[in-house]
């Protein structure tokens, strides 16, 4: 009985990381072309792409809009931040949540405004600018950092610890400089500096929605708690990742279907 157990469960892995390996080279066969073609294709998935919403590398725009590309560079900042920590900790102190409270406001009202412009008079309370799409989804993303990775903590690890990640005033300002510092990157312009942050905001895509199924398995398996080390989280993570990659490739295809261009609405 135990080995038959055991079979089952190394064929359900086999036939886990195969099917997942057939998705990702399918995915990767039907969307465009080049590294930054992949990068459009998931960004399709999630974002309008709006060019005139975007920074431009050239003439190109960015795979994700100005207010995107803030929000997955955000999250990323705030992920590795926290990380570097090297603790396991919970969610943020109160004082750290009423600022990213703050932030999480100011993405809605601005996003509010910006979509009212695509209405022809409607009414507005400012003229939108892809410098402030940029700040406010930044802010959004450093929330949503900061909200996810204590909450995957306390899903799948073992020894998750009580203390908060992000605790004090001198973290906060530590992350809103370096969160300033990409955000300045990428009002630069330069493609030198643009390039690889475009890279980097799309692989965040990837990364937060593969965390978020990871836990949705982890809690679909009843082993809350369980893990100790990514390499046994491993199972866990590549079916999240599948799973994202899923999500992606079928709004890809029903947004292709719809509008048959890869390019952003408006365009």
């Amino acid at each position: 009985m135990m080995r038959l157990q055991l079979n089952k469960s190394t064929f359900l892995t086999g036939l886990l990381f195969v099917g997942t390996a057939a998705l990702l080279v399918g995915w990767l066969i039907e969307t465009p072309a080049g590294l930054l073609g992949k990068a459009d294709a998931i960004a399709y998935a999630i974002c309008h792409r709006i060019a005139t919403r975007s920074f431009t590398i050239g003439d190109r725009p960015l795979p994700l809009c100005a207010r995107c590309t803030g929000m997955y560079l955000g999250a990323l900042i705030g992920l590795v931040y926290q990380m570097r920590l090297g603790k396991r900790g919970g969610l943020p102190s109160r004082k750290i949540l009423a600022v990213l409270a703050f932030f999480v406001v100011a993405f809605g009202i601005d996003g509010v405004n910006s979509y009212l412009q695509l209405f022809p008079h409607a009414p507005s309370l400012y003229t939108p600018q892809n410098w402030l799409r940029l700040l406010t989804g930044t802010g959004m993303g450093l929330g949503m950092a900061a909200m996810l990775l204590p909450v995957f903590n306390q899903t799948v690890w073992q020894n998750w610890g009580g203390e908060k990640l992000l605790s004090s005033w001198r973290q906060l300002i530590e992350l809103l400089l370096l969160a300033a510092l990409v955000d300045l990157a990428v009002l630069s312009g330069n493609p030198l500096l643009l390039y690889p942050l475009a890279l980097l905001s799309v692989a965040t895509v990837i990364v937060l929605l593969s965390m978020i199924y990871a836990m949705v398995w982890v809690m679909l398996s009843k082993r809350e708690n369980h893990f100790q080390s990514l390499k046994g989280l491993t199972i866990a993570l590549v079916a999240g990742f599948a799973t994202a990659l899923s999500q992606i490739a079928v709004m890809d295809f029903a947004r292709y279907l719809l509008t048959g261009t890869w390019k952003g609405f408006f365009s």
